[in-house]
């Protein structure tokens, strides 16, 4: 019997991705778990394998396309006498699995007419998919209001109307201009993660309302502390940066006030108090920003956390992430301590509600009042945007102050 290869969903995030290189031939004998085919979505790199032993009979993807998930890859003829029939022997079976209650809300639509499921929970039918195609809009932008957040054409409405009252909301446009004209220009194609970083920012700007609270921490000690774990590290091959110490005391300060550690539900009418502390970590890599989540950060040591992050910032680089490591995150890190800036203002990265933003830390000099005189302390300017339904300008104030507080001591930080 044959059986159809589909793409799968590719976690959170990730609605498709572009077919890099196929490894098999028609005509090849696969093994279960054999790699088919490697995939490079926005994100990350990831090898499609075979599900069962069998033969290639056709390729239906090149180098190059891009794919939704969903999409049909190519089909296999599968010798186990096991394997249920294929769409072709069995009319009337649904050529790809979706989720359980999108099938169940639309079991009288024909099988070309089944919500097909996205990443992250997003569910639309092809129809709703085929419209926000030729209204040029991305639907990972649009909030679905139907069940267990499906996309309808009311939401795509909604958001049309949502944008025509905003009026232009973004730079991008919307008419072609000939800028040759006024001297030379170059062109520069987006990445794949330009093009997603740029609506979802956009999408949270628009319906988040920020504020961002300011201070500076008193990070003396603690340099002067992190510096003697350096020299220990380097002979463990270990790197360790600050961004570790941070990392922690986030953690801390987290588990002390656990507002900042949730996400309104989708239809903002509960908080949802997460148990675990999950911290993802701006990276800046050749194609654009990816943001992998630190697990558990509160149970690890510095040590750990420094390893960890030499090896997941080497692999973002390198676009080897998996994409659950770029999933999960409770709370974001954005530093630009290497550098450079003064101050700046980050975006909350949803569904969270806050995110960190860390500038270049220098030596300044402080005045102490008992004393009368100045001395010279090393401070590291930085700030936490949140999102405002959620958390109010005390809360915002107390964590920053009690932040501030955790990195002056080291004692935080001595495993």
């Amino acid at each position: 019997m044959v059986r159809e290869v589909l793409l799968p969903d590719l976690g959170e995030g990730i609605d498709g991705a572009d077919v890099s290189e196929v490894v098999v031939s028609v005509g090849d004998t696969v093994s279960k778990e054999d790699t088919l085919l490697v995939l490079e979505s926005d994100k990350a790199s990831m090898e499609i394998p075979a599900e069962d032993s069998g033969v290639i009979k056709e390729i239906l993807v090149s180098p190059g396309d891009s794919l939704e998930t969903g999409a049909l890859l190519m089909k296999v003829e599968v010798k186990t006498s096991s394997s249920k029939p294929s769409p072709e022997e069995e009319p009337g079976v649904a050529k790809q699995e979706v989720h359980q209650e999108s099938f169940e809300t639309t079991k009288k639509e024909t099988v070309q007419e089944k919500p097909i499921s996205s990443s992250g929970g997003l569910f639309a039918s092809p129809g709703v998919r085929r419209l926000a195609r030729e209204l040029e809009i991305d639907l990972s932008v649009v909030k679905g209001t139907g069940r267990k957040g499906r996309t309808t054409k009311e939401d795509l409405h909604s958001y049309i109307r949502l944008r025509m009252t905003a009026g232009s909301a973004t730079s991008t446009l919307k008419k072609e201009i000939d800028f040759s004209k006024w001297g030379d220009i170059e062109k520069q194609k987006l990445t794949k993660i330009n093009k997603i970083t740029a609506a979802r920012l956009q999408s949270a700007w628009q319906e988040i309302p920020h504020v961002t609270q300011y201070d500076d921490a008193d990070i003396t000690e603690l340099d002067a502390f992190r510096k003697k774990l350096k020299v220990s590290g380097n002979e463990k091959g270990i790197k360790v940066t600050f961004l570790p110490f941070l990392l922690r005391a986030v953690s801390i300060v987290l588990k002390e006030m656990p507002r900042f550690n949730s996400s309104l539900d989708h239809e903002a009418e509960h908080l949802v108090i997460k148990k675990y502390i999950n911290i993802g970590v701006a990276v800046d890599t050749p194609a654009g920003l990816v943001v992998p989540s630190i697990r558990d950060v509160n149970s690890k040591t510095i040590f750990q956390l420094s390893k960890e992050l030499m090896d997941i910032s080497t692999r973002a680089k390198e676009k080897k992430l998996k994409p659950n490591e770029l999933t999960g995150s409770t709370f974001t890190i954005s530093s630009l301590g290497g550098i450079g800036g003064t101050r700046f203002s980050p975006i909350v990265n949803p569904p969270e509600v806050a995110i960190l933003g860390v500038s270049k830390s220098k030596l300044r000099p402080v005045y102490y009042k008992e004393t009368r005189s100045f001395k010279p302390r090393y401070l590291m300017p930085f700030c936490v945007s949140y999102d405002h339904r959620v958390i109010d300008g005390a809360a915002g104030a107390l964590f920053t102050t009690r932040l501030a507080s955790v990195l002056s001591n080291k004692k935080h930080f001595e495993d």
